[in-house]
C-alpha cells in the first residue's frame, strides 16, 4: 500500500484508491502520515484535529474516526499500544520516506537514475489540499521547507550530471525556468550559464552572469559566489576546458587487460600515501591503475594521474592538474610554490585520488602531494617520504604466471611443457610474460614450446621478447640511461655473472654503486645471509641486458676482463675459508678466518654463487681460475654433502684443466672426481678415476710423489669399502711410507687404523688411530680430529673398553656441535648409540639412532640412512 502526502493526500493499494473522502478522516490520516511510526495519544490527536477551534470533543468520537479509517486502509496499519495509536508502515510505503532515500543514494554516486526517480515522486508541496497555506499544522511547514530544499538539491545534482554527460541543450529550457523561479539561486545560474556556453551562446552566458551581479550589487550590495566568479572569468577567456563534459576528471589510462594475481595488494593501495615499488617490468603501474579503477566509486570528485616519465618538472604537472580541476590558464600562478598551495586548496574538500606513476625520486613527487589519497609507483622505495606505506612488488609466482599466459593465449593452446619453459625463461616478470603471450596470440601457428625454443638462446632472448612497440629492452633502457656513469659500469660488470645473487663483497669488487642500482629497480637487496652479508638479486632478464650493454660498450673481451677482476679475489677468499677444513698448521693462522664455523657459514652462503662462477670462468676461457676454484671447493662440498653441486663443479674443473693442457691440474681434478664417486658410494667408478689419477701423478715424476701417495691412500679406502682388506692395507702402508709424518701421514694412519679394525685387529687399529687423533688435535684440524675419534670409538668398543669408547664419541660430538656440522653430528650420534647398546641401555641407544636417522634423512645421505636403519633393526 502506498501513502502519499507530497501534493494532495492519497492512499493507493495497487490500482485501488483508498483515499478517505470524509474531511475529518482525511485530517486524521494526514496527522498519522506527518507522524509516521510515532505513537500518538487521544489527547494529542484531539489537538492536531482541531488546532484552531475551541470546544470539547469526546475520546469516543476520535476512536470512532480511527475505527472507520481502519476499515478503509486496514486494521493492522494503525496499531494500538498502551492507549496510543501508531501508523505502522515502512519508509518506502510513504512517498516522503522513499523521496529522502532516493535522493541520499543519488547524491552519493554518479547515477542520475535515483535522482530522477525521486523527482518523479514530487507532486507538489506537502498536503497542498488540506493545508494550502501551512497554517493548520506546524509539521506541514517544516516538512515543506525540508522537502523543497531536498528537491532543489536533487535538481541541481541531476542537472550537473546531465551537463557532465553532454546533455546541455536538453536541460537548457528546464534550467532557464529554474533561474526565473529562483533568481538568486547561484548554482542554477551557473548551470544555466554553462548550458548556454556549451550550446555556443557565449554572449548570453556572460549576460546571465552580469544580470545576477547587477541585481546582487543593487539590491544587496554583495558579489556573486567565488565559484560563479571563476566560471565567469573562464568563459570570458574562453577556457577550452569548459567544453569538456565528461564530469570530474578521471585521467587514468585504460585498465590493464588480463590483470593477474596481486589480490592481496589491490585493497592495500589506498592507505593515505602509498609507494608501490619494485624492479622494472614487474607490474607496478598495472597494479596502481587496476586498483584505482576497481575503487573508482570511492572518489566521486575525480582521479588525477601523471606519468612522471613524460614530465620530470613538477611545475608542469601542477599546472596540468590545476587546469583539469577548473583553474583558468590565466589564473595558474607562475611560481611552483604558489601552484602547490593552489592545488592543495582545490583538492582540500574533494574526495579525489592522485596517482603518480614511475617516480624517479622524492623531489619529483613532494610538490604534488595533497591531502588526497596518493599512490606513487617507483623502482625505488623512496625512503625519504616519511610516513608512506610501502608495498614491495615482486615477480609472479608459478601459478600466477601460468594464469596470465593462459588468459593471453587460451587454454586450448597452453601445453604444460611449453608454458612451463616460457615461465622459466621469462622469470615470472609480468612484462615479459605479456609480450610472450602477445607474440603467441598474434601467431596462431606457434606453440608455447616453439617460442620457448627461440628464447632459449640467451644472446637473442631480448631481441625476441618484443611485440609491436612493446619490448623488455626498452624498460631496462629507461632505468639504465638514468644512472650515473659509475652505476652504469657496475651494472654492466654484474652482467658478466650467471648467478642470480651476489653478496655485498662481490658487488663491491665491481663498484660502490649497489644502493644506486637498488633505487633504480635494477638490483634488489634480497636478504641477509647466514654469514651476515647483504645479498643482492638480479632478475635474469636484467642480467642479459647488463651483459648486452657490457659487450656493446666495452667490447667482446669485457666479460672475460670482468671475471678476471673477480677471480683473484674469490680464490683468495675461498682459500682463506677452506684452510680450516683441510689444514690447521699454525703458520697458516694469519691467513684463515678466525673460526671454522665462520668459514663454513661463509662457504654455505656463497655455495651457489661459487658453483656458478666456476662455469662462468670456464665459459670465459679463464681455465686456470675455473679448475683452481673447482678444486678448492671440493673438501667443503664433500664435507657438507652438496653432491649435486659438486658434480657439475668437478666436471667443469676437469674440462678446464684439460683445455689448459695442465697435466698436474688434470690429475688433481681426476682425484676430486674419484672423491665424489667415493662420497656417492660408486666404488668401481671411484677406483677407476683414482687409478687414472695415480697414473697421471706417477707420469709427472718425483715432484708429485706425495700427491701420488695421497691417491694411494684414497684407493686403499675404496678397497676398504669393497671389503678387499689385504689390498687396502698394502695401498695404505705404501702410502704411509711416502710421508714423513705431517698431516698427510696422519690421514694415512687414520685410514690404516680403520682397515685394521675391520680386519679384526683392534689393538693395532687403536694405536694408529690414537696417534692420528693426537696429531690432528695438535694441528687444530677439528674435522679430521672428530672423524678419527669416531673410528677410535669403534676400535675401543672392539677392545671392550666401553668407557674409553664413550669418551671418544662424546668428544667427537662436542666438536661437531661447535662446528655446526650436521653430518658429523649424525655419525657421532650413531657412535654414542653403539656405546649405549654396549652398556645395555637399549632405549637410549634407540633414541640416539633415531635422532641420527632424522639428520641423515634431512640431508638425503643414503649411506647414513641405511646405517642408522640397520642399527635400529638390531635394537628391536
Amino acid at each position: 500500500m502506498e501513502f502519499r502526502i507530497m501534493g494532495a493526500l492519497s492512499v493507493r493499494d495497487g490500482a485501488e484508491d483508498r483515499t478517505p473522502t470524509v474531511p475529518k478522516h482525511r485530517d486524521l490520516l494526514a496527522m498519522f502520515m506527518l507522524n509516521v511510526r510515532r505513537p500518538l495519544t487521544v489527547e494529542r490527536l484531539r489537538q492536531l484535529l482541531w488546532p484552531l477551534e475551541e470546544g470539547d470533543r469526546s475520546d469516543s468520537l476520535i476512536r470512532g474516526y480511527i475505527g472507520r479509517l481502519r476499515q478503509l486502509i486496514g486494521k493492522d496499519v494503525i496499531t494500538t499500544v498502551s492507549g496510543t495509536y501508531t501508523l505502522a508502515i515502512d519508509d518506502d510505503q510513504l512517498d516522503v520516506g522513499r523521496f529522502r532515500r532516493l535522493i541520499q543514494e543519488g547524491l552519493s554516486g554518479r547515477d542520475g537514475g535515483k535522482l530522477r526517480e525521486a523527482l518523479d515522486l514530487w507532486r507538489g508541496p506537502v498536503l497542498a489540499d488540506l493545508d494550502p497555506d501551512a497554517r493548520r499544522w506546524a509539521e506541514t511547514g517544516r516538512l515543506r521547507e525540508e522537502l523543497e530544499e531536498l528537491r532543489l538539491l536533487a535538481l541541481e545534482r541531476r542537472i550537473e550530471l546531465d551537463l557532465d554527460a553532454g546533455r546541455h541543450r536538453e536541460v537548457l529550457s528546464e534550467v532557464r525556468s529554474l533561474v526565473a523561479q529562483y533568481p538568486l539561486w547561484q548554482r542554477f545560474r551557473g548551470q544555466f550559464m554553462l548550458a548556454l556556453y556549451r550550446s555556443g551562446r557565449r554572449v548570453e552566458a556572460l549576460s546571465a552572469y552580469t544580470a545576477l551581479r547587477d541585481e546582487l550589487d543593487g539590491g544587496h550590495a554583495i558579489e556573486p559566489d567565488p565559484e560563479l566568479q571563476l566560471l565567469y572569468h573562464r568563459m570570458l577567456h574562453d577556457d577550452v576546458m569548459l567544453h569538456v563534459s565528461a564530469g570530474p576528471p578521471v585521467l587514468l589510462p585504460r585498465d590493464v587487460a588480463h590483470f593477474t594475481g596481486r589480490a592481496d595488494l589491490l585493497d592495500q593501495v589506498f592507505s593515505g600515501l602509498v609507494v608501490v615499488h619494485g624492479p622494472a617490468g614487474v607490474g607496478k603501474s598495472a597494479l596502481a591503475v587496476r586498483a584505482a579503477w576497481r575503487h573508482r566509486e570511492r572518489f566521486p570528485d575525480g582521479i588525477l594521474y601523471a606519468d612522471l616519465r613524460e614530465s620530470t618538472r613538477p611545475g608542469a604537472i601542477l599546472e596540468d592538474f590545476l587546469r583539469w580541476l577548473g583553474c583558468p590558464a590565466q589564473a595558474v600562478p607562475a611560481s611552483e610554490g604558489q601552484r602547490q598551495r593552489l592545488l592543495r586548496t582545490y583538492t582540500a574538500n574533494r574526495r579525489m585520488l592522485v596517482v603518480l606513476d614511475d617516480a624517479a625520486d622524492e623531489s619529483q613527487v613532494r610538490p604534488l602531494l595533497t591531502s588526497c589519497p596518493t599512490v606513487i609507483t617507483s623502482r625505488s622505495a623512496l625512503g625519504g617520504l616519511t610516513g608512506a606505506v610501502r608495498l614491495p612488488l615482486g615477480v609472479l609466482d608459478d601459478n600466477e604466471a601460468r594464469d596470465l599466459l593462459v588468459k593471453l593465449i587460451g587454454e586450448e593452446r597452453a601445453d604444460d611443457g611449453g608454458v612451463r619453459e616460457l615461465m622459466r625463461l621469462c622469470g615470472g616478470l609480468p612484462l615479459a610474460l605479456r609480450i610472450a603471450g602477445s607474440r603467441l596470440a598474434t601467431r596462431p601457428g606457434w606453440t608455447p614450446g616453439y617460442l620457448a625454443g627461440l628464447l632459449e638462446d640467451e644472446c637473442g632472448r631480448l631481441d625476441r621478447l618484443h611485440s609491436g612497440d612493446q619490448t623488455v629492452r626498452s624498460v631496462y633502457a629507461v632505468g639504465y640511461e638514468g644512472l650515473s656513469t659509475p652505476a652504469r659500469r657496475m651494472l654492466r660488470l654484474l652482467g658478466a655473472l650467471s648467478a642470480p645473487e651476489v653478496a655485498d663483497w662481490a658487488a663491491q669488487v665491481f663498484g660502490d654503486q649497489a644502493d644506486t642500482l637498488v633505487d633504480a629497480g635494477l638490483l634488489e637487496a634480497h636478504t641477509v645471509d647466514v654469514a651476515g652479508q647483504v645479498r643482492y638479486r638480479m632478475h635474469d632478464l636484467t642480467r642479459l641486458y647488463a651483459r648486452e650493454r657490457l659487450v656493446e660498450e666495452e667490447g667482446v673481451h669485457a666479460v672475460r676482463d670482468a671475471l678476471a677482476r673477480l677471480q683473484a679475489v674469490v680464490i683468495a677468499r675461498v682459500q682463506a675459508s677452506r684452510f680450516p677444513l683441510v689444514s690447521g698448521e699454525p703458520t697458516m693462522r694469519s691467513l684463515v678466518t678466525r673460526d671454522i664455523k665462520e668459514s663454513v657459514e661463509w662457504l654455505l652462503a656463497e655455495r651457489a654463487f661459487l658453483a656458478a662462477l666456476v662455469g662462468d670462468l670456464y665459459e670465459a676461457g679463464l681455465d686456470e681460475g675455473a679448475w683452481r676454484l673447482a678444486h678448492l671447493l671440493g673438501p667443503f662440498l664433500e664435507r657438507r654433502r652438496f653432491l649435486d653441486d659438486w658434480r657439475p663443479v668437478a666436471e667443469t674443473g676437469l674440462a678446464a684443466a684439460r683445455r689448459a693442457g695442465d697435466a698436474r691440474a688434470e690429475a688433481l681434478l681426476l682425484r676430486d672426481q674419484g672423491d665424489l664417486c667415493r662420497a656417492e658410494g660408486r666404488w668401481t667408478e671411484a677406483l677407476d678415476l683414482l687409478t687414472r689419477a695415480l697414473g697421471a701423478f706417477t707420469s709427472l715424476g718425483t715432484s708429485s710423489g706425495k700427491e701420488a701417495a695421497q691417491v694411494r691412500r684414497r684407493i686403499g679406502q675404496v678397497y676398504l669399502e669393497q671389503g678387499r682388506l689385504d689390498e687396502a692395507e698394502r695401498q695404505l702402508t705404501s702410502s704411509l711410507h711416502a710421508f714423513s709424518g705431517g698431516r698427510a701421514g696422519a690421514e694415512a694412519q687414520q685410514a690404516l687404523g680403520a682397515v685394521l679394525r675391520r680386519a679384526g685387529r683392534p689393538d693395532e687399529a687403536a694405536d694408529r688411530l690414537a696417534a692420528a687423533a693426537g696429531f690432528f688435535d695438535a694441528l687444530g684440524d677439528r674435522h679430521r680430529h672428530a672423524d678419527t675419534l669416531l673410528e677410535l670409538a669403534a676400535a675401543r668398543l672392539a677392545q671392550r673398553r666401553v668407557p674409553d669408547a664413550r669418551d671418544c664419541a662424546q668428544r667427537a660430538r662436542s666438536i661437531a656441535v661447535r662446528l655446526g656440522d650436521r653430518l658429523l653430528d649424525a655419525h657421532a650420534l650413531l657412535a654414542l648409540a653403539r656405546v649405549n647398546r654396549a652398556e645395555g641401555d637399549r632405549d637410549a641407544a634407540r633414541k640416539l639412532a633415531e635422532d641420527a636417522f632424522k639428520i641423515f634423512d634431512g640431508i638425503a645421505d643414503e649411506p647414513g640412512r641405511a646405517t642408522a636403519l640397520d642399527l635400529l633393526a638390531a635394537l628391536v
